[in-house]
This record gives C-alpha cells, structure tokens and sequence, in this order.
C-alpha cells in the first residue's frame, strides 16, 4: 500500500468515524461508520449503525448501491466486521457475497463471539487491511470497548472528602465538604456516565435524585440509569422513582453478578457514588478502573473514613494507583487516578 493510498484511508476513517456518532452512544452495540470506495477512492456510499435490530453499518452503506457498484469497491470501517449472527447476519457474509475488493478497518472485534471476521475475509479472497487510525477509534469507542474487552461496565469509583480522609463529621453532616468547581465536575462526570450506583443506605439517609445536572439547574442531555444496591426497602416516594429513567434494584449485593446484569443491558461505564461501605466493596472486588476523589483543605477529625476495608492486611497487599490528573477546582483538590499495571 503506497503512501497516497494510506493517506486516502486515514481522511476517509476519520469521515467514518464522525458518520459512526450518528448512531446512538449507548446500548448494546457499539458506534461503528461505514464508507465505500469506488476503485478510484471515490467515496460511492456511507452508513452507520443506527442500533440494535437495525443493518449494521457496513450493510447499510452496501444497501445504497448497486451490485454493479458494489463488486470490486473498498469498504473502510471503523470496526472489524463481525462474525456472528445475532439480531442481524454476520457483516462478514454480507461484505463477502457483495464481492468487494478490499476491507480496511480501525479496531480489531473485541468480542469472543463476534470477532474473527478479517480471516474470514482474507480466506475469501478479499485484501484485509487494519490497524488504519486505531489510536482515534479507540479514543472514540473507549467505553463500549473497554467494557467488551473486560466483560463488565468500566467501573469508576468517586469520593469526596476532607484532607483527612473523611467524608462526614462525626454527627453525620456531610454537605458539603467539597465546593461548587468540584460538585459541577461531579455532575459532568455523573452525564458521562451510563449509570450511577448507590446503596440503600444512600438512598435512606440522604434521598438523592441521581440525576446529572448543570450548574444553573437543569438536567444534563444524557442522564445516567440510577442502580441502588441492598437490602432495604425503599420509600415509594423516594426522589430516585422521578428520575428520568427507571431505577434499577438487583436483587443481589454480589459486585460481580450487578455488573454482569448491567453489561446485558448495554450500560458500558458505571459511577459508584455510594459512600464508605459502597467503594470499599467495589475496591475489594477487585473491579474498579478508575478513582475520582475530591480533596477539601478541611479537616473533620473522627472515624467516617472515605474507605474502609479494602481486602488489605499487609503492605505487600496494597493497591496502587497512578494518577493520570491532579487539579485545582477553586479551593479544592481533584485528583484522578488508575490502578497501576503490572510491569
């Protein structure tokens, strides 16, 4: 492939990846644009996912020519072309009864099931090329695949608390530690968020809404699923039961059971925004991906601690972070942080 050509590819996958936001940001498939090349580089046609049951792009983009047009055109795709048959058929078949000429690709299909379809492709006489663009396909669809790599929503966990480590004065009162910069950070993060989990003794104590607002008020656009987890019955008439999507209650305190329920749904990240007892179990399940903590220069004193047993005895067991951001948010400290990797 000549440099001109993988010039063509690369301007041509960043039109496929601004198609690809047309379809919806979140549910159970992935965003994935879809464009056909005429032997030239001409663009013949476009497509994109528009979702689940619907034509994936690749199928939508080859629906808009004729047979004629088809044979012998280059398909530049955001994603592998899958090889499954699930509410629609394997692209793979689709791309390969068409008769292109070639298939260039971002991302490799994460999916156990659905992955597989560039050999398909080549034991078909079609040219695979991938690889074309990957950093900013991955850069686009992190969550949807991060969270297919994984097999579980991408878990941040966040806390606000005082420079001593505490969420709350001794008598309980917690609000608010943090200021203004930091509760819309708070919010913006909550919007990014496919769903935002609390307990019930959250829900009891302080009858949140849930909801992800701006700071004159109103809701965000994207609103995050509330998911509260425990034991305890909650009020019918509990802020939660007016959110703008119906809360959901698993009926297992099982950290791993909650996020495979809430994968088979389609929700891809999650916030846990649960105090002490929420974290801390999120932390010991060994799950999260990313910590969101809060810093006010205040000191509370007293034992509500921000976390409390982690699974840890020993130094040797501890668990280390990186931090990726460290910023000053008016008089408070945001400080975002990963588990650190095995060299």
């Amino acid at each position: 492939m000549n440099d001109n050509m993988i010039a063509v590819y690369e301007t041509v996958m960043r039109r496929a990846i601004d198609l690809s936001s047309n379809g919806p940001a979140r549910g159970l498939n992935p965003q994935v644009g879809a464009i056909a090349l005429d032997e030239a580089g001409t663009i013949i046609a476009e497509g994109w996912h528009m979702g689940s049951g619907t034509p994936h792009a690749e199928v939508d983009a080859l629906s808009k020519l004729s047979a004629d047009e088809i044979r012998g055109a280059t398909m530049v795709v955001t994603l592998e072309p899958c090889n499954h048959t699930g509410r629609t058929g394997p692209c793979v078949d689709a791309l390969i009864n068409a008769r292109v000429a070639r298939v260039v690709y971002a991302v490799t299909d994460p999916g156990h099931a659905s992955s597989g379809g560039a050999e398909r492709l080549r034991e078909a006489g079609i040219e695979v090329i991938g690889g074309v663009l990957a950093d900013e396909v991955e850069a686009h669809q992190h969550d949807w695949l991060m969270s297919a790599r994984l097999g579980r929503p991408q878990v941040a966990v966040k806390w606000g608390a005082s420079l001593d480590g505490r969420v709350a004065a001794e008598d309980g009162t917690s609000q608010w530690i943090t200021g203004e910069a930091a509760r819309e950070l708070v919010h913006r993060q909550r919007a990014a968020a496919d769903a935002i989990i609390v307990g019930t003794g959250t829900v009891l104590a302080d009858n949140p809404s849930l909801t992800a607002r701006t700071a004159g008020g109103d809701l965000h656009e994207t609103q995050p699923v509330p998911v509260v987890i425990g034991e305890r019955p909650i009020p019918g008439d509990s802020l939660i039961y007016h959110h703008p999507h119906e809360p959901i209650i698993p009926g297992t305190r099982d950290i791993d059971a909650i996020l495979g329920e809430l994968h088979g749904r389609g929700l891809r990240s999650v916030f846990v925004e649960g105090g002490p007892t929420l974290a801390s179990a999120f932390i010991e399940a060994g799950v999260v991906d990313r910590y969101y903590v809060y810093i006010a220069p205040t000191l509370l004193g007293g034992s509500r601690l921000a976390v409390t047993e982690v699974g840890v005895s020993s130094l040797a067991e501890r668990v280390d972070l990186d931090f990726v951001r460290i910023e000053q948010l008016g008089p408070d400290l945001f400080i975002e942080a990963v588990p650190r990797k095995e060299a």
